[in-house]
């Protein structure tokens, strides 16, 4: 006679099983009252770590080695580049969010043809663009902290029924992410050429077109992010991308997107990101020390990533 074991949970629901964990833990220490404003600021800060984390699965989904490290500097330049068109002016926000979008997508322009035409792996070309667009935006504004329009402060903190617009916002764009992946023919050519370069070219599919696609994606989302953070924190500022360096691989690799390219879930990003915020926001309420933080931290990360069967997402 066997036993017959039970599924085990899709690879990109863990990010969400663990944010529920982080989430139990703290309210179990800080009180029953402390739950919903815990979850609540969780969901809000994620939801900038899912735009910029959504970006960076395109790019990563794209093949073995395809990787953005320029977003920090491309949301920092694309918010100074936006704060300044808007100049404080509340008429002038669409013009913001277009400037934002549009450095955003330059900057993907760029680093994809240093790539494509200087021979340069991707993790070089982006890290080299980044210092440039670093140097741009400390040209922009400097040390200073351009402020944005009182119309996009209010609506990054605007709330309908006690619920905020801004993470519904996210939502809506991470289920665009999904629908293109799995409906639209560029989605489904991006995880063709994720999965076998040679046999998407054999194919017919045009592979510079859809990886250029993928990185101008990534730093226009990083855009999209540098306009509503600006917004929500009170404009920009020189350090203001340096969080989503690695945050947005971490959220793509745990979110079920695989690194050697072929794999992505738009949904799982979500559950991610809630882990990463829960879990800052424990060890936080824990009292637990910088240092040891940072150790904890990266302790969980490790353990967390170990855990998460491999496969594929679905």
């Amino acid at each position: 006679m066997t036993t017959r074991r039970l599924p085990l949970p899709a690879p990109w629901t863990y990010g969400f099983l663990f944010a529920l964990a982080m989430w139990i833990a703290t309210t179990a220490y800080a009180g029953i009252g402390s739950a919903g404003a815990t979850l609540s600021s969780a969901i809000v800060f994620g939801a900038f770590s899912v735009v910029v984390g959504t970006g960076q699965m395109f790019v990563i989904a794209s093949g073995p080695g395809n990787i953005d490290l320029s977003i920090p500097s491309v949301l920092t330049l694309s918010a100074y580049v936006s704060m300044t068109a808007m100049g404080g002016r509340d008429d002038l926000v669409l013009v913001g969010l277009l400037a934002a979008l549009a450095v955003g997508a330059a900057a993907g322009a760029l680093n994809f043809l240093a790539i494509t035409l200087l021979r340069l792996p991707p993790i070089i070309a982006t890290l080299a663009w980044s210092f440039i667009f670093q140097s741009f935006a400390f040209n922009f504004g400097g040390e200073a902290t351009l402020k944005p329009p009182s119309l996009l402060s209010q609506f990054a903190v605007w709330r309908v029924a006690g619920i905020q617009v801004m993470p519904l916002a996210v939502i809506l764009v991470t289920v665009a992410a999904a629908v293109a992946l799995r409906r639209s023919v560029w989605g489904r050519q991006l995880l063709a050429v994720g999965q076998s370069e040679p046999a998407a070219a054999f194919a017919g599919i045009p592979v510079k077109r859809v990886r250029l696609t993928a990185y101008v994606l990534c730093s226009t989302m990083a855009g999209l992010a540098a306009f509503l953070l600006a917004g929500f924190t009170g404009g920009a500022a020189l350090n203001m991308g340096d969080a989503y360096l690695l945050e947005s691989i971490a959220v793509v690799v745990l979110g079920g997107t695989s690194i050697a390219g072929g794999q992505a879930n738009a949904v799982g990003i979500w559950g991610a990101a809630l882990f990463f915020n829960l879990m800052a926001t424990m060890l936080n309420t824990f009292g637990i020390e910088v240092g040891v933080r940072l150790v904890l931290t990266g302790v969980l990360i490790i353990l967390v990533v170990a855990v998460v069967p491999r496969g594929r997402t679905g």
